[in-house]
């Protein structure tokens, strides 16, 4: 099926929040058509976040997110209420629940109240509707005004209910939450563009990286050419090709040897500062770069990475970028690593935060860790930029951003 091949990273985060035994889980399993949720009535049921991939026409390809009642109690309660909140990081749309005839309790409020400081879109739906669907209608109206954005009255066993909700979601999620491209706008139809991939012990056994085949995708889709290389096939490529290319684009572990290959006069960039711009914010990342030099021995520098892939002998969030670092600030760091969706809660803690390209997730989960960065006042790069100011090559890494210091110009047929 189409939806179950769009990665995660790439669908429209749609999470649903409410009190234990809101009637969330029914709402998912309504909205999917599939028993995706456990659902019960004993409070509590749903402990950690449940993600399911779909299609929401016209939306497209969504994922679903079933969290955790935000009322629930106790120590372990609060550590499942903090894994729900989390979720508002990569959320692009939520889905308040409040059961028919209950009034919002204060957990609700905080939420309305978080996601108004977020500008994060919301809908609400008032749950159970079947059991009052008169008083349901007069409840969801009232919400409506209450919070500020639309409620329906709705019940999991009643499909008018569940397309209302549909329609709903539809209408208030965001049009522009992908449409900033890999690449698609930096290529003109037949234009050449030259993919430098290094094939190293880490890559998948007969697959490429998402970021890879992403660009190929977008090369294809604007009518340009896309030639992929190895690193060390790269100087037989550009002998072979016969015409400049209009962009290289390499992995960021091989930036310095690629950067010496390629012609002054050709474009150059990584994948991982397009998924700067792609996923977050690459003008905020590059301003992050110039914290380097400030960097002296014992500086906390925290490395994070949203991918949990089994680390190599020469890794290049673990050691690779350390080594660098710790070249540059004449000294030893004192290194943190976080891994997947967490994050530490204290980012003041830390002089520099150097970020993977984010390719396992999504752009709210990136802008959302860009800002709390900033919040903190602690500069934030990405592998990229930091490899690429590394190797005093950031000006010409960004040639296909002059407006971000780029220095070279368009590479000609």
């Amino acid at each position: 099926m189409a939806d179950q091949r769009t990665p995660i990273s790439q669908r429209l985060h749609i999470a649903f929040f409410g009190r234990r035994n809101a009637g969330k889980s029914s709402l998912i399993n309504a909205l999917s058509r599939q028993a995706v949720s456990l659902v019960s009535d004993v409070p509590g049921t749903t402990t950690d976040p449940v993600r399911r991939p779909m299609e929401l026409h016209p939306l497209g390809p969504v994922v679903l997110i079933d969290t955790a009642g935000l009322d629930d109690e106790g120590e372990l309660g609060r550590l499942r209420v903090a894994r729900s909140l989390e979720i508002l990081d990569q959320t692009d749309l939520a889905v308040l629940a409040v059961p028919a005839g209950e009034e919002p309790g204060e957990a609700d409020e905080r939420l309305v109240q978080e996601l108004k400081r977020r500008g994060t879109p919301a809908v609400g739906a008032v749950t159970k509707a079947d059991m009052d669907p008169e008083g349901a209608a007069r409840q969801a109206a009232l919400l409506s005004g209450r919070f500020g954005f639309p409620f329906c009255a709705c019940s999991s066993e009643a499909e008018a209910g569940v397309a209302a909700l549909r329609q709903r979601i539809v209408a208030a999620a965001p049009v522009d939450q992908a449409e900033v491209p890999l690449l698609a706008d930096l290529v003109r139809p037949g234009d050449l563009i030259l993919l430098v991939v290094p094939i190293d012990s880490g890559a998948p056994r007969g697959r490429l990286i998402l970021p890879q085949v992403q660009a190929i995708r977008e090369v294809l889709d604007a009518g340009a050419i896309a030639v992929t290389a190895r690193d060390s096939e790269l100087p037989g490529a550009l002998q072979a090709l016969g015409r400049r290319p209009a962009l290289v684009v390499t992995d960021s572990q091989v930036f310095g040897p690629v950067s010496r290959l390629v012609p002054p006069e050709v474009p150059l960039t990584s994948f991982s500062i397009l998924m700067a711009r792609h996923k977050g914010d690459l003008a905020e990342l590059v301003r992050g770069a110039s914290a380097i030099d400030s960097l002296r021995p014992g500086d906390r520098v925290l490395i994070a990475e949203t991918c949990t892939h089994h680390q190599q002998k020469d890794d290049i969030g673990t050691v690779k970028i350390p080594r660098l670092l710790r070249q540059r600030a004449g000294g030893d760091l004192d290194f943190e690593w976080a891994h997947g969706r967490d994050m530490p809660a204290d980012l003041g803690r830390y002089k520099l935060i150097v970020h993977c390209g984010g390719c396992m997730v999504n752009r709210q989960l990136m802008l959302s860790r860009i800002r709390r960065a900033q919040a903190a006042g602690v500069p934030i790069v990405n592998y990229g930029v930091c490899i690429a100011y590394l190797n005093g090559i950031l000006p010409r890494a960004l040639t296909p951003f002059p407006e971000l210091g780029g220095t070279a110009g368009r590479g000609a047929p």
